[in-house]
């Protein structure tokens, strides 16, 4: 989420050091890649953007052994995506408390508010000017014969609900009951994508 009048860059869910996670847990070892990639396409957005404020929405790290065994590499590279910003660690259900993430720069928030916005990592019903993510809202299409499935912004009067950023994050459908009772009835999805696409929310519900 981009907002230019603030320079301020604003992504969720990263979960870094997600596929060490699912080795650790005993799961079907999957591509190291995918902290590389992610902070690969955050620097690709940093670079189009030139943002001078970053905003990470909480579970940034898929836990805090994933934040601890970052190598080097790693490192180096989010100071170096953190060099002449100012940049935010909003706390997640993953990433929880005081975890100085890697031990770089940045200051670990529970919640930040910016102008009349608050940046918090999980959305509560009764918030208004709210940003938050937690829920990696995305949206199944049918279209041209076949059915497309991408990540999604869900908006409404009140809140914004970011989908994931990171590579290997899945999602939640946009119909699913924990979004829909969060969302107001003139709530539209914004589909991720070289052209992004907005669908009433109401639209989806009614083709359940």
């Amino acid at each position: 989420m981009w907002w230019p009048d603030r320079r301020l860059l604003c992504v969720s869910d990263l979960h870094l050091g997600k596929s060490g996670r699912h080795i650790r847990r005993g799961g079907t070892p999957l591509p190291p890649y995918d902290t590389a990639d992610t902070l690969a396409r955050l620097a690709g957005d940093l670079a189009r953007t030139g943002a001078e404020t970053v905003v990470c929405l909480g579970d940034s790290f898929d836990d805090p052994q994933a934040a601890s065994d970052l190598g080097d590499e790693m490192r180096d590279r989010i100071a170096g995506l953190q060099a002449g910003r100012r940049w935010i660690w909003i706390e997640g259900n993953h990433d929880p408390g005081p975890v100085g993430p890697v031990g770089s720069g940045g200051a670990h928030l529970p919640g930040w508010t910016c102008g009349p916005v608050r940046f918090r990592h999980i959305a509560r019903p009764d918030a208004r000017g709210e940003i938050s993510g937690h829920y990696h809202p995305k949206l199944r299409l049918p279209t041209r014969g076949r059915t497309v499935t991408r990540a999604a912004f869900l908006v409404d009067e009140a809140r914004m609900i970011l989908p994931a950023y990171g590579t290997y994050t899945g999602g939640l459908h946009a119909d699913a009951p924990e979004l829909h009772a969060l969302m107001g009835p003139r709530a539209i999805a914004i589909l991720t994508g070289a052209t992004p696409r907005a669908v009433p929310l109401a639209a989806v519900l009614a083709r359940r």
